[in-house]
């Protein structure tokens, strides 16, 4: 074998050996961001001690020695050193495995087997947006909110919570740009944070869209009913039942309206976003019919709902910040268009407009709904079942009800396409990924869909649905759509400070790897013996390279082949202590601020210590500089978020806010399956991982590599 002392060896030597030196600090360049992640995620603080980027070189094939040892050389001291036993006595094989990252799928991916079809345009997008957000709940929801929270002040708590939807629709805009694969948050996360977090968000993802399924679905029975006469009247195919001796209501409406989703689903994405569109467009008709009506009968009655002695806040600001916490969740949806990257024709340009104009859609018809309902019945005389009908029949309009429920029915339909559509597709991704069976991730040849994923969440969601009433379990949808949003928000974070220098290469290009060593040996020598008088010798135990000036020398072709800066480096470890302590910071003043019990003195005092720490690592982050290879993350030429670092953690701060607000009840069901998806993980996901075995190398070198893989396969 060739001598590789520089160029491949040299770089891999340097970095390995550099991460695994105790004295030097530089190893925890990215490990701050990733241990405070993991802890806010899992709730479990241990410390991670190494560069992500080099936990899977640990599993790399580069080249050994007969004992199995990696020749990891030391430019100083020329030691070999044993990494395989060094490694395994710092830190388990599991935590290696929790930080390592996967590569932004690109034109050098291969994926065997049928791939998704491109076929949705803008529209199809917005109709799915707007489909999956604007669901049943909000002719619900603002006699609730109006009537316990905001007052008339209704109509801003929706702007506030659109608002902080937004920053979240933003991170997502770009993420979804630069990285369009299906998977949505949990492909991002696995790109920027590493695979333990991002099965997290996967599997709080699969419960969320199950369990909003399932509950949405159950909802269709007593909406029907209207149209009956009563829930009495109902055909008996269409009724609940009790099943004898067990207090079980069954539910055989909702669990058909699963299924024949489900099949809709099947048949194609194209079919099914026509399907979709035709849904919502019948939605949000009902919900102008709303705004129409209503404001004719407000302007000829003089909008009796403002002219209140108490004025338009009468539960002060606090209130309507309240209600704006809980409208929030109605914005929940936008996310699930982001699952569908990679079946948009051009997902630089539409995906960002689809979510900007179906959350702005989103956002002006639940304004001005509220503007009419409010205005047209005073606050604390609104029906909290029923508001918007009840409103209408007070002015004589009792046949707008079967226009709302019209609405309701279709509001729902949509709803569950937007939660049953995504789950196979993160289904997906995770089987792509090695942390599934691959199963999930087969794809009909005839509808390119994942079909395999799809019926397995049709049939379970329309078991949950037949059986079990989840509206209990409905606070666990709101753990895994916030996990999610904060995690995108750490990701654009990750990506503009400190984006992943390196990339893992399969172990199957270790050709590739050799190949392309070999050939940067044959130049090196080549230049070391006409310009510098080296001399090859080969022995038995290791290539030898000699020179006639060592240490200049040596210095010299070092500068060449391996540039090492060490502003950047200070500047890179600066940006990933900063987003570290904002995280900390942010979740020791939004739980301070949250948890009951805690006296005036201790909750001021953690609230202004973890300010003041977010508030500072903030300026630092908006000090410092970007780092240059943002630029060339991903797919470039799309979306940016605008006023980073500000807009992502302000985003961070929202979220955390409303995850800490759930409540023990809700925390309590989510830890219990988030410890069964550990559990999966740890058996299965872990040794099953695509990026098992793979090799880490620059972004620099990557191309090249490929191309020595393409030549060789030719």
């Amino acid at each position: 074998m060739s001598c590789s002392l520089y160029s491949w060896e040299c770089w891999f030597n340097n970095r390995v050996i550099s991460a695994f030196n105790p004295c030097d600090f530089s190893l925890f360049s990215l490990s701050p961001t990733i241990s405070s992640v993991l802890s806010y995620i899992t709730l479990l603080p241990f410390p991670l001690f190494s560069h992500p980027s080099t936990r899977g070189s640990f599993q790399s094939d580069f080249p050994t020695d007969r004992d199995g040892r990696f020749r990891a050389r030391d430019r100083n001291s020329h030691c070999v050193v044993d990494m395989r036993s060094f490694c395994g006595g710092k830190c388990s094989r599991t935590l290696r495995s929790l930080v390592r990252r996967k590569q932004v799928d690109s034109v050098h991916a291969r994926r065997e087997g049928y791939q998704l079809a491109r076929r949705l345009s803008v529209l199809d997008i917005i109709a799915i947006g707007v489909g999956a957000t604007v669901g049943a709940g909000v002719y619900i929801l603002v006699g609730t909110v109006a009537r316990e929270y905001t007052g008339p002040a209704l109509t801003i708590s929706f702007l506030i919570a659109g608002i902080a939807a937004a920053l979240s629709a933003f991170c997502y805009a770009e993420l979804a740009c630069r990285c369009p694969s299906a998977g949505s948050a949990y492909h991002y996360t696995y790109i920027c944070i590493g695979e333990g977090v991002a099965w997290l968000i996967g599997w709080s993802l699969i419960l969320e869209y199950t369990i909003g399924g399932s509950a949405v679905a159950r909802g269709i029975s007593p909406n029907l009913a209207v149209f009956f006469g009563g829930e009495n009247e109902l055909p008996s195919f269409l009724a609940r039942h009790t099943i004898p001796g067990t207090g079980i209501i069954v539910d055989p409406c909702a669990a058909a309206l699963v299924i024949v989703v489900t099949g809709l689903l099947c048949m194609g994405i194209k079919e099914s976003s026509m399907a979709q569109t035709v849904v919502t467009t019948i939605n949000v008709s009902a919900m102008i019919f709303i705004i129409a009506a209503g404001g004719y009968i407000g302007f000829k009655t003089g909008w009796v709902g403002y002219e209140l002695p108490n004025g338009y806040f009468p539960y002060g600001v606090t209130g309507m910040l309240g209600g704006s916490a809980v409208v929030f969740f109605s914005y929940i949806g936008f996310d699930s268009v982001t699952s569908t990257a990679e079946e948009v024709k051009n997902p630089q340009r539409d995906l960002p407009m689809g979510i900007g104009i179906a959350l702005s859609i989103c956002c002006i018809l639940y304004m001005l709904v509220s503007v009419v309902i409010v205005g047209l019945v005073p606050y604390y005389a609104l029906d909290p079942d029923t508001p918007i009908s009840s409103a209408f029949s007070n002015y004589g309009m009792r046949y707008a009800v079967y226009i709302l429920t019209t609405g309701a029915v279709m509001a729902l339909c949509s709803s569950l396409m937007g939660s049953i559509l995504p789950q196979p597709r993160i289904l997906m991704a995770m089987a792509r990924d090695g942390l599934l069976p691959s199963f999930f991730a087969d794809i009909n040849r005839h509808t390119q869909v994942p079909v395999n994923s799809t019926v397995m969440t049709g049939v379970l969601a329309a078991a949950l649905a037949f059986f079990m009433d989840v509206s209990q379990l409905a606070g666990m949808v709101s753990v895994g759509t916030l996990l999610a949003f904060t995690t995108v928000a750490v990701s654009v974070l990750i990506l503009r400070y400190v984006p992943p220098d390196e990339v893992p290469l399969a172990s199957g290009l270790q050709e590739s790897i050799g190949s392309v060593t070999s050939q940067y040996n044959n130049d090196l020598k080549g230049t070391a013996s006409m310009d510098f008088g080296y001399s090859v010798v080969s022995s038995k135990e290791d290539d030898q390279l000699f020179e006639t000036s060592e240490s200049s020398t040596e210095d010299d072709i070092m500068q060449k082949h391996v540039i090492i800066d060490d502003n950047e480096e200070r500047r890179r470890k600066i940006a990933a202590w900063s987003i570290a302590f904002v995280c900390i910071g942010i979740l020791i003043l939004a739980s301070a601020a949250s948890v009951e019990g805690l006296s005036s003195v201790v909750r001021l005092l953690l609230c202004g210590l973890a300010g003041v720490a977010a508030l500072g690592c903030l300026v630092v982050l908006a000090y410092i500089e970007q780092d240059d290879a943002r630029h060339d993350f991903g797919h470039a030429g799309g979306f940016q978020c605008p006023f980073v670092p500000f807009l992502p953690v302000a985003c961070i701060l929202v979220n955390t806010y409303l995850l800490v607000s759930l409540g023990l009840g809700t925390w309590f069901r989510v830890s219990i399956w988030m410890l069964i998806g550990a559990l999966v993980y740890i058996f299965y996901g872990r040794s099953h991982s695509s990026l098992k075995g793979a090799v880490y190398v620059p972004v620099a070198s990557a191309h090249e590599i490929y191309q020595a893989s393409s030549n060789h396969q030719a």
